[in-house]
């Protein structure tokens, strides 16, 4: 039976997490002192005691979600996956978790991705939606119909389980993407308060900043092999990993498809490390006979 270590992505943050770890744990408490002074910020205070506002900007969320996951991973006894996946921003986690990237390194790359997203989303306007229970290749379909006749972008974005597909693009696109979607049978398509468009074209120039920071940072040989959002499959190649981690900011998280590589691979148990529940519910909602259990 193989153990398969997920880690989750934005929208797991809450207030007062990892206080406990900090409360009850010496070599936790060092390195959130050590994310601090990394960071240029006090992320603990805002982690412990931050409000929903707060703790909901990307410059915040993204660094705080990875900090928690990490020191959640440390915290087990032998922990040895036999392979790991993240949901977007947990992919970061994963790439530690299976000795790819340094705690110091990914922390530095988790903060420029989401600073540059932060920056790309003021410079254009953009959203996201949930799709709900409509089939992924209808909502394809009406995304790229509503490209061709309007010229206004939307794309799918997260694959997150059969029946839930969010989608991305501009504030015009998604409006009228959410009103064909629903007269073609969605359930919902709810728009939702995120920042911008995550993981479409709007999202280039963070790539490029991304890219220049991975270009610089020493990527090591993995332990086991990591699903990433943007393959969908395997990944071992450390060059690999480094396009799809640059590739994924502007291109579709594949958490369906990548869930269904990894238990077609022998993924008996996924384990979610980090805070939250949300990737135990999906995975559960893709393959009902696997088991799940939080690390949290």
């Amino acid at each position: 039976m193989k153990n398969a270590f997920v880690f989750p992505g934005q929208g797991s943050q809450f207030t007062g997490m990892g206080k406990s770890y900090y409360d009850n744990s010496a070599f936790a408490k060092k390195l959130f002192e050590q994310a601090n002074e990394q960071l240029g910020f006090r992320i603990s205070d805002i982690m412990f005691s931050g409000t929903e506002e707060e703790l909901k900007q990307t410059k915040v969320t993204q660094p705080a979600i990875f900090l928690h996951s990490i020191i959640a991973f440390k915290s087990i006894e032998h922990a040895k996956p036999d392979m790991v996946a993240g949901h977007s921003l947990g992919e970061f986690s994963s790439l530690v978790a299976n000795g790819t990237l340094s705690f110091e390194d990914a922390l530095n790359l988790v903060s420029i991705r989401a600073l540059a997203m932060q920056h790309a989303c003021e410079v254009a306007p953009s959203t996201m939606a949930a799709v709900l229970a409509l089939d992924d290749n209808k909502v394809e379909a009406i995304c790229a119909a509503i490209q061709e006749e309007t010229g206004e972008l939307v794309v799918p974005a997260n694959y997150n389980c059969p029946g839930q597909l969010v989608i991305s693009g501009s504030i015009k696109g998604i409006e009228i993407a959410c009103e064909r979607l629903k007269a073609a049978g969605a359930k919902r398509a709810l728009v939702l308060p995120v920042g911008g468009a995550f993981h479409s074209p709007l999202m280039a120039s963070a790539k490029e900043e991304l890219k220049a920071a991975i270009d610089k940072t020493n990527f090591h040989q993995p332990t086991a092999h990591i699903y990433q959002n943007v393959a969908a499959k395997a990944v071992f190649d450390r060059e690999e990993i480094k396009q799809n981690l640059i590739d994924q900011l502007t291109g579709p998280v594949k958490w369906t498809q990548s869930v269904q590589a990894m238990i077609k691979d022998g993924a008996a148990k996924f384990i979610e490390i980090g805070p939250g529940k949300v990737l135990q519910g999906l995975i559960a909602k893709i393959d009902k006979t696997v088991a799940t259990e939080g690390v949290n």
